[in-house]
C-alpha cells in the first residue's frame, strides 16, 4: 500500500481559441517532421470549431466530478489538471503541486489503453515536468490500463443501447463500428493496444442483449503513406458494409475516454458525410468523458482506491491480464522511426 495525498488527472490538452491552434499543433508534432501543409489540413478542422477543442472542457468536468465523488468516498484527496501539449501544461501543475506541498501524486490518464502514446509517452511526461521542476517535484505513479474495467465497458454498453435507441426500428439490428486512433502497424506489434481493443468491443457486444454484427475500424491516421498503418480506415469500412447492402450503422469510439477533435472531426464530420453519401444512415455512440458519466467516475475513484488500499482484487472482466501498477521498464516503446 502506498501513500498518496493527491490526485493528477493528465490529457492531451487541446486549444481554446483561434490563436491557439498553429501553436497547439506545433507542441503536438515537436520533432516529427510533419509538412506544412498537413499541419494546415489540421488546423483547419479546428477552426471549423472556433479554434476550440472540447477536450478541455471535459476534463474540468471530469476534475470536478471526480473531486466530488473522492469527497463523498470520504478521501481527502485534492485533484490537480495537467495537459501534454496545451494549457494547463503538466509542468506548470507539477510546479504548483510542489509549491501546495504534495508529497505524493497518483496520477489519471484519460486514456485506457496500453501503447507508447496512450501510456508510455504519459509516464515520460511526467518524469519530463518532475524534471523541469526539480527537487521539490512530488514522486508521482499512474494508475494501470483499465480497457476492461467493468465500469468502463458498462458506460459504452449503454452508449450503444443509447445509438440503438437513436436509430429506431433498425437499431437492434445495425452493425456496430468500433473505432480508435491507428498506429503504425510497427508501433502496434510492441504493445497490447491493438489485442485491447477488440477485447473490449467483444465486451461490449456480449453486454448487448441481441446479437449484432461488429467490427473494429481505425481513424486519424497521420503519418506518411508509405508507412503501413492499422486498417482498414472507418470511411473504408463504411464503403465495405454499403457493398453488403448495410442501410444503418452504429459508429461506437471505443478508443476515446472524451470527444478529442479526432471525434468530433473524424467521425461526426468525415464519416458521417461518407455513410450519408453511401446511402447509410449512421450514428456516432458518446464518449463516457462528454459529461462526464458517472460510471466512467466510479471507475476512476475505484482505480485510485486499488492503490490507496493496496487490495489484490481488481476490478477486470476480459482475460487478457490485468495491467501492472508500475510499467516496466521499456514497455511500450516507441515506433522504430521515433528512435
Amino acid at each position: 500500500m502506498t501513500a498518496f495525498d493527491a490526485i493528477l488527472l493528465v490529457s492531451f490538452g487541446g486549444p481554446e481559441g483561434p490563436d491557439d491552434v498553429v501553436p497547439f499543433l506545433e507542441n503536438v508534432t515537436t520533432g516529427r517532421a510533419i509538412p506544412q501543409e498537413r499541419l494546415e489540413e489540421v488546423a483547419a478542422h479546428y477552426r471549423h470549431f472556433n479554434g476550440i477543442s472540447p477536450i478541455n472542457e471535459q476534463c474540468r468536468r471530469i476534475r470536478a466530478a471526480l473531486d466530488e465523488a473522492l469527497a463523498s468516498a470520504g478521501h481527502d484527496l485534492p485533484v490537480y489538471w495537467g495537459n501534454r501539449n496545451w494549457y494547463p501544461f503538466l509542468s506548470d501543475t507539477v510546479a504548483q503541486m510542489a509549491i501546495d506541498g504534495v508529497g505524493r501524486a497518483l496520477a489519471i490518464v484519460t486514456s485506457a489503453y496500453s501503447s507508447h502514446s496512450s501510456c508510455r509517452q504519459y509516464l515520460d511526461d511526467i518524469d519530463r515536468a518532475r524534471d523541469e521542476v526539480g527537487a521539490t517535484a512530488p514522486p508521482i505513479e499512474k494508475v494501470r490500463a483499465y480497457h476492461d474495467h467493468p465500469e468502463f465497458i458498462a458506460e459504452f454498453i449503454s452508449a450503444t443501447q443509447a445509438a440503438q435507441r437513436e436509430l429506431g426500428e433498425v437499431g437492434a439490428g445495425a452493425p456496430l463500428v468500433f473505432t480508435s486512433h491507428s498506429l503504425p502497424v510497427a508501433a502496434a506489434a510492441t504493445c497490447d493496444y491493438q489485442a485491447q481493443l477488440i477485447e473490449t468491443a467483444g465486451l461490449v457486444v456480449a453486454g448487448l442483449p441481441d446479437d449484432v454484427e461488429w467490427s473494429l475500424a481505425w481513424q486519424s491516421r497521420s503519418g506518411p503513406p508509405e508507412v503501413p498503418w492499422l486498417a482498414p480506415d472507418i470511411n473504408d469500412e463504411l464503403h465495405r458494409l454499403a457493398s453488403t447492402g448495410v442501410k444503418a450503422a452504429i459508429v461506437v469510439p471505443i478508443g476515446f475516454v472524451s470527444d478529442h477533435m479526432e471525434v468530433v472531426w473524424d467521425l461526426d464530420i468525415e464519416a458521417m458525410a461518407t455513410a450519408r453519401r453511401l446511402g447509410i444512415r449512421a450514428v456516432r455512440a458518446a464518449t463516457p468523458g462528454t459529461e462526464p458519466s458517472n460510471a466512467l467516475i466510479a471507475m476512476y475513484v475505484d482505480l485510485i482506491e486499488e492503490r490507496l488500499t493496496g487490495r489484490s482484487e481488481r476490478a477486470s472482466i476480459g482475460k487478457l491480464g490485468i495491467r501492472p501498477d508500475r510499467c516496466p521498464p521499456g514497455c511500450c516503446p516507441p515506433p522504430p522511426s521515433s528512435r
